[in-house]
């Protein structure tokens, strides 16, 4: 029996191996006729699954004068429970050949305003004028319109002027460099070129640490599992804006470290790669804030190379002044403002 079920997986198209039978468990593995013929040509569910049934077959027919000695029903108990033993495990999207490929090289769509949908003015996130409507409370409001003005007369200090310092999420979302996502069953990677700029997002089942054993950092702690194909994290223990240690943007965008995030990232197209993000942060918002940001597909080959704002930097702090300043390739300080 087994070296013809053997052949019969093989090349070779065997039919009528199996007798026909009528006992209750014989329909579960047999077709039409209750002979089974062999892999389909449209059978797509792998090796695995066939030879499982092969074993199945085999195992319940070498067990059937046990199963006839006793009653009936609990035989069919026993048969079901040889057959949930033995079926193939679901597969699921952080398993294998199912993962969604996000190889190459991505770029953000449109500036570094985070928040395109709620934007007012025209221009950058550095244009005096620009800003963005979240749901703040009064109190975040008032500190962001604060922020709005440092912005205008070239005060705002970025943390990202302090050379070695992490964008942090959800800033990494919403920087101008590019991107690379590195996708393994176990772990998701978002990389930024600009470093140290990675997300580290846990798909391997665990949860997020008690919160006595967690402490505020730049990118949190981010768990997450995948729905078909569109991975959903969930990002807590950030730092909070107001320790000038993060912003989102360069508008002042602020955050406390009550910031709770969950993001869905799935492939739009080939070429596009959707990221939405639900914000609550009950410290500062006052209703769900959701961003969209879409990434493009560079062109295939397309590499990136590391670098560092210490190296060449032009743009050193004038602490004395509170300034940011322009150098040009000799040191010559460019701001038109400051007497040289």
């Amino acid at each position: 029996m087994l070296t013809a079920l053997s052949s019969a997986y093989g090349k070779t198209r065997a039919v009528n191996v199996v007798p026909k039978c009528t006992r209750p468990w014989c329909a579960v593995f047999c077709r039409r006729d209750h002979a089974w013929e062999g892999p389909s040509e449209h059978d797509n569910r792998g090796n695995e699954t066939m030879e499982n049934r092969i074993v199945m077959m085999v195992t319940l027919r070498h067990t059937h004068n046990f199963l006839r000695s006793i009653p009936t029903a609990s035989a069919l108990l026993v048969g079901l429970g040889l057959i949930i033993l033995l079926l193939p495990k679901a597969g699921y999207a952080q398993e294998g050949d199912s993962l969604p490929d996000w190889s190459g090289v991505w770029a953000m769509n449109g500036g570094t305003v985070f928040d395109r949908a709620t934007v007012e003015g025209q221009g950058g996130s550095n244009t005096p004028g620009v800003r963005e409507h979240p749901p703040y409370n009064a109190e975040y409001e008032a500190k962001y319109v604060r922020n709005l003005q440092l912005r205008d007369d070239g005060l705002f200090p970025d943390p990202l002027s302090f050379c070695g310092i992490p964008s942090g999420f959800p800033r990494i979302m919403n920087l101008p460099d590019v991107y690379e996502f590195a996708v393994t069953p176990k772990q998701v990677w978002i990389m930024a070129e600009n470093g140290p700029g990675i997300l580290r997002i846990y798909t391997d089942g665990r949860e997020h640490q008690d919160p006595e054993m967690m402490w505020p950092t730049h990118t949190g702690d981010s768990v997450g599992h995948w729905e078909g194909d569109t991975l959903v994290f969930d990002t807590v223990s950030l730092h909070s804006s107001e320790e000038g240690r993060t912003i989102i943007d360069r508008t002042g965008l602020y955050l406390s470290d009550a910031a709770h995030i969950v993001t869905r990232m799935r492939k739009l197209d080939e070429a596009t790669i959707e990221a939405q993000m639900t914000i609550e942060d009950n410290k500062a918002l006052r209703a769900l804030w959701v961003v969209t940001k879409t990434y493009r597909k560079l062109e295939e080959g397309t590499r990136v190379y590391d670098y560092a704002c210490a190296g060449n930097n032009r743009n050193p702090v004038d602490v004395e002044n509170n300034r940011t300043l322009i150098l040009g390739p000799d040191g010559e300080i460019l701001n038109s403002d400051i007497d040289r």
